[in-house]
């Protein structure tokens, strides 16, 4: 990933501001993962690399203050946010919770400009925006326990995320 070389370092606060007024950004970079899948490899790696280099980087486990709700915690972090990474793993969907946060990822995408940069981590870009695999079956269960504008929102923000240019980790 070209933006984490030492050379870009001191450009990360160099972040085009928004052009939406009154936009108020606390993180550089907000990490949209499932933990079970990469907490502890891939997206631990990114992120003690984005912090090496100075970018402010939201990740769930480290940024929520005591006591907050982690639903409204996490939003918020989102909506302050300039670019989000989501790591777009075989788990992913199978987590309500990470759709929720992508549903908001690309509300704010749409309303404040935040850059969203995916990254597919041993997915094929086609069955995340086709909802093939393990996401097909992560929304046959999701379809029983949610509400139908739920689920068609979900897999909106799954479609129009896999649809954007993105980095494909494969076995390297």
């Amino acid at each position: 990933m070209a933006f984490l070389t030492t050379e870009n370092a001191s450009s990360s606060s160099s972040v085009p501001p928004s052009s939406t007024p009154g936009c108020i950004y606390e993180h550089d970079v907000f990490l949209s993962f499932r933990g079970t899948d990469t907490r502890n490899n891939f997206t631990d790696h990114l992120y003690y690399r984005l912090k090496q280099v100075g970018i402010s980087t939201f990740r769930d486990d480290e940024r929520l203050e005591q006591g907050t709700e982690i639903n409204s915690g996490l939003l918020r972090a989102i909506d302050e946010s300039k670019i989000a990474v989501v790591v777009l793993s075989k788990q992913y969907a199978s987590s309500s919770w990470c759709l929720i946060e992508l549903a908001k990822i690309v509300e704010c995408m749409d309303k404040k400009k935040l850059t969203v940069l995916p990254v597919f981590h041993y997915v094929d870009p086609s069955d995340v925006r086709y909802q093939k695999g393990s996401f097909a079956e992560a929304f046959a269960k999701h379809e029983n326990r949610f509400k139908d504008d739920d689920v068609k929102t979900w897999r909106a923000a799954l479609t129009e995320v896999a649809s954007l240019s993105g980095w494909h980790l494969k076995d390297k």
